[in-house]
């Protein structure tokens, strides 16, 4: 039997408004958007203090993936058999515009580790220790 892959559910963030499968399950009312990132946080009950360090990027793939994976039950999976797919149309510019601020003193290398992309990758695959192929594309 060959093996189907097929996508079962998705989650979009924007315009303060979390939905999974087209249902709301989370709206803010803040101004930021770290300020939104955090009340998601919260409203998940997640406990994971790496959280705070992340940039906007890694947060906002990190939240998604959260809620994507609330009802995954990954023990039918071997950690190796699970990858990570992500995309978007401006990579890690946020970041990179940050980092390029902070080069007029001295270099952050606390930024600069976000300037990667696939950053927001590695911090979903510790958290959920999957182990499988994984890939940032843009375009």
């Amino acid at each position: 039997m060959k093996n189907q892959y097929y996508i079962s559910a998705h989650c979009s963030i924007s315009d303060n408004i979390v939905r999974y499968n087209n249902e709301v399950v989370f709206a803010g009312t803040e101004n930021d958007i770290p300020g939104f990132f955090l009340s998601v946080y919260q409203h998940l009950g997640v406990k994971y203090p790496k959280f705070y360090k992340m940039d906007n990027l890694a947060k906002l793939g990190w939240l998604t993936a959260e809620v994507l994976l609330k009802d995954f039950d990954k023990a039918k999976y071997q950690p190796t058999d699970i990858g990570v797919v992500l995309t978007n149309a401006n990579s890690s510019l946020d970041a990179d515009k940050r980092y390029y601020d902070s080069m007029q003193e001295i270099a952050s290398p606390a930024l600069f580790v976000y300037t990667l992309p696939n950053i927001v990758i590695g911090e979903i695959c510790i958290r959920h220790h999957f182990k499988g192929e994984n890939a940032f594309l843009y375009f």
